[in-house]
């Protein structure tokens, strides 16, 4: 195919095309950028193209392929495209502590908490979270793995609920 044949039929289909582009892309701008990578895919490979067959249907395929791969693209990447001033709130933890002394409250409160739990369920947690693998707590406390992690799971199940109802109860 010629470039004077490529550009006659593109020509001929543009409208059907770009419809297709815009049906795929639901934006506008987003529309004419896919349908001129296309038109540019198509170009640079319309020598691939037989004569004969239908060149409508041979560039809605490299059309569906672009968005395809612009699509996969823009997932990997996930790049942020607005100032970092309006996400500052994200960096603002709501759950930063004022002083030293706020923390260490809030530590004691937690191993209160570690304290009311049984001891099926504690040595585990306090275990795993002094570093140890499933594998060393069961091995330890002669115990299946699964129960290893039924145990560790129910701990961290309770522990949650003790801390939202200590949050949820009224300050003074």
């Amino acid at each position: 195919m010629t470039t004077l044949e490529f550009n006659r039929e593109l020509t001929n289909v543009k409208s059907t095309l770009f419809s297709f582009a815009l049906k795929l892309t639901k934006d506008y701008q987003d529309a004419q950028d896919l349908f001129q990578d296309a038109a540019t895919r198509g170009y640079r490979y319309c020598s691939r193209f037989e004569m004969g067959t239908n060149f409508r249907a041979w560039m809605a395929t490299i059309i569906r392929n672009t968005f395809i791969n612009k699509c996969r693209a823009n997932s990997k990447r996930r790049t942020v495209s607005e100032p970092i001033e309006t996400f500052t709130f994200s960096i603002e933890s709501q759950n930063i502590i004022a002083n030293k002394g706020e923390m260490d409250m809030r530590i004691q409160e937690i191993y209160g908490m570690l304290d009311q739990l049984s001891d099926i369920y504690r040595v585990p947690f306090l275990m795993h979270f002094q570093g140890y693998e499933y594998k060393d707590i069961a091995e330890h406390l002669n115990l299946p793995i699964g129960t290893i992690k039924s145990r560790l799971h129910t701990a961290r199940a309770t522990l949650k609920k003790m801390i939202s109802k200590q949050e949820a109860l009224p300050t003074a």
